[in-house]
């Protein structure tokens, strides 16, 4: 389990390096404190992406209580998004940041391949309108040969750690959920894990 965790962190810090390249080659990224894609009731992830957060969850005693807050909510938006207000619900922020998942790490500064084979900048009409000037010229660039991160590259990366669990996708509460009973499942009938210096 530890081994496959700390894959994943190795895996997402490689994607901070490559998306922070593009950002600064690009310029374009989300706008502060928007929070619009998160609130999308149909985003999907993989329990493999939350593996960290969960492992966090369960070194801090908190693993059950989410899983039980997981269990009792109605709402598919994602349990970690925290919305400014009742009232905007489009304006807000990850409330763990740093166990994000891989879709939230590649939305706005990744590609997807077209069925032509041309990669496609995965972003947002709000990026698209509100820094048309440097989403065009990225698009062109791009085009171009300008290196940008893939989206299928990340997932196969991520589905050679653990291809049942990096393979579902699943509505992003419940890969949540799998990923926290995965972590407590293993650590039902073994030690618990060292080294305690994890916990930071």
């Amino acid at each position: 389990m530890e081994r496959k965790v700390q894959l994943v962190e190795n895996l997402f810090y490689q994607l901070e390096q490559d998306t922070a390249q593009f950002k600064k080659a690009s310029g374009i990224g989300c706008v502060a404190g928007c929070g619009k894609c998160c609130t999308h009731p149909t985003i999907e992830a993989s329990p493999l992406e939350f593996l960290p957060w969960a492992f966090h969850l369960f070194l801090h005693g908190e693993a059950e209580k989410m899983l039980d807050t997981l269990n009792e909510r109605q709402s598919p938006t994602c349990l970690l998004y925290s919305p400014l207000s009742i009232i905007d619900n489009n304006s807000g922020s990850c409330s763990n940041y740093k166990y994000r998942g891989l879709i939230c790490r590649l939305f706005g500064s990744a590609a997807n391949t077209d069925k032509y084979g041309k990669l496609r900048l995965a972003t947002c009409k709000i990026i698209k309108e509100g820094q048309s000037k440097n989403y065009n010229s990225t698009v062109e660039a791009i085009n171009n040969g300008l290196s940008v991160p893939i989206f299928t590259d990340y997932y196969m990366q991520l589905n050679q750690i653990d291809f049942h669990l990096g393979n579902q996708m699943l509505p992003v509460n419940k890969a949540l959920k799998i990923a926290i009973e995965e972590v407590l499942q293993y650590y039902a009938y073994r030690p618990f894990p060292n080294p305690l210096e994890k916990i930071a």
